[in-house]
C-alpha cells in the first residue's frame, strides 16, 4: 500500500521544489550599488581625463657615471636632500690603489726635480764660466724644466684620479625627496638608460604637477587657463581644485599610466598639467592616479570656415 502512493508521492514533491526554484529564479534582482560612488563632474560643460602626479622639478631618475659595485647608500625613503649631498658610492679601490702609484710618482718627481735644480744651482755657482761648458748649462737648466714638467703631470695625475673617486660618489644636483631605492649594498650599478628602471628616483614635493591625458578628439575644447577639478580615485569626497599650469603642444600616443614608458595604446592625448598644493591632499603621492574635470566654455564644435569659390 505505501509502495503504491510513494511513488506519485515523490513525483509532486519534485514538481513542486521544481516550480518554486524557477519562481525564484525568476524574480527581479535588485542592481548592486557600487562600493565607490562615482565623482559629479563640477562644471556644467567640461571634459574629463586620467592624471598621474609627479613632482614640480619632474621625476628625476638617478644614475652612475660608471658601473660598478654599490658600497654604500647614504639616504631612505621619503628624505629630503640639497644638492651636493650624497646618495650612494661605487666601489673605488681600483681608484685608491692607482691613487697610491700617482702618489708615488709624484715623490718621485719632487726628487727628482730637487736634485736637477741643485745640479743647476752647483754649475751657477762656479766662478770660472770656462770650467762647465754652455752645453752642460744648457743641458741643466733643461734637466730642470723637464723635472718640473714630469712633477706637474704627476700631481695632475693626482688630481684626476681624485676626480675619478669623488665621481664614483653619487650626489643630488637638485633639491626634493627621494621617491624611490632600486638598489642595495653590494648589487651592481650599470651606467646607461635608466628608463626601465632608475638606481634611484627623486623630486621636488613642495608642490604637485597632475599630468593629464585628454583624448584628443577632445582636445580643441580645451583652453588654456581653463579651471580643473581633480579626485582622488576611491573616495570622490576627497578633491582639489587645481592650477593651470602649461599644455605640452605636442600630442603624443596615450601611455598605459604604469609607469612604463612602452606601454601603449591606439590613442593620441594631449598633455595638459596642473599642479596643486600637497597640502591639500595629504593622501595624494608621486605617481597616483587621479580623475580630473577641466571646464570648457561650450560642448558643440567651432564654426567651419565657409568655402572657398571652385
Amino acid at each position: 500500500m505505501i509502495r503504491k502512493y510513494l511513488l506519485p508521492l515523490l513525483a509532486a514533491v519534485g514538481v513542486a521544489i521544481a516550480i518554486v526554484a524557477v519562481v525564484i529564479d525568476n524574480r527581479p534582482v535588485s542592481a548592486a550599488r557600487p562600493a565607490v560612488q562615482a565623482p559629479r563632474p563640477p562644471f556644467a560643460s567640461y571634459v574629463s581625463g586620467a592624471g598621474i602626479i609627479e613632482a614640480s622639478s619632474g621625476n628625476i631618475a638617478v644614475g652612475t657615471p660608471v658601473s660598478g659595485i654599490v658600497t654604500a647608500i647614504y639616504v631612505k625613503w621619503g628624505d629630503h636632500v640639497k644638492p651636493g649631498d650624497r646618495l650612494f658610492s661605487i666601489d673605488d679601490r681600483d681608484l685608491q690603489a692607482r691613487r697610491l702609484l700617482a702618489l708615488a710618482g709624484v715623490k718621485e718627481g719632487a726628487a727628482r726635480l730637487a736634485q736637477a735644480r741643485g745640479q743647476l744651482r752647483r754649475a751657477e755657482s762656479v766662478s770660472d764660466r770656462r770650467a762647465i761648458s754652455v752645453e752642460e748649462m744648457d743641458n741643466r737648466r733643461s734637466a730642470v724644466a723637464i723635472s718640473e714638467a714630469a712633477l706637474a703631470s704627476a700631481q695632475a695625475q693626482v688630481r684626476q684620479i681624485r676626480l675619478e673617486i669623488d665621481r664614483r660618489t653619487v650626489r643630488a644636483l637638485e633639491p626634493g625627496q627621494i621617491l624611490q631605492i632600486s638598489i642595495r649594498p653590494g648589487e651592481f650599478a650599470a651606467s646607461g638608460d635608466l628608463a626601465a628602471t632608475p638606481l634611484m628616483l627623486l623630486g621636488s614635493d613642495t608642490r604637485l604637477y597632475l599630468r593629464v591625458d585628454i583624448d584628443e578628439n577632445d582636445a580643441w575644447r580645451v583652453k588654456p587657463g581653463a579651471e580643473a577639478m581633480a579626485f582622488v580615485r576611491g573616495n570622490p569626497d576627497l578633491r582639489t581644485p587645481l592650477r593651470f599650469e602649461r599644455i605640452d603642444p605636442y600630442v603624443v600616443p596615450k601611455t598605459a599610466l604604469t609607469g612604463n614608458s612602452t606601454e601603449r595604446v591606439d590613442t593620441r592625448v594631449l598633455q595638459v598639467v596642473y599642479s596643486f598644493d600637497p597640502a591639500a591632499l595629504p593622501a595624494a603621492y608621486i605617481g597616483q592616479q587621479m580623475g580630473v574635470f577641466i571646464q570648457t566654455a561650450s560642448g558643440t564644435a567651432p564654426p567651419r570656415p565657409a568655402a572657398g569659390p571652385p
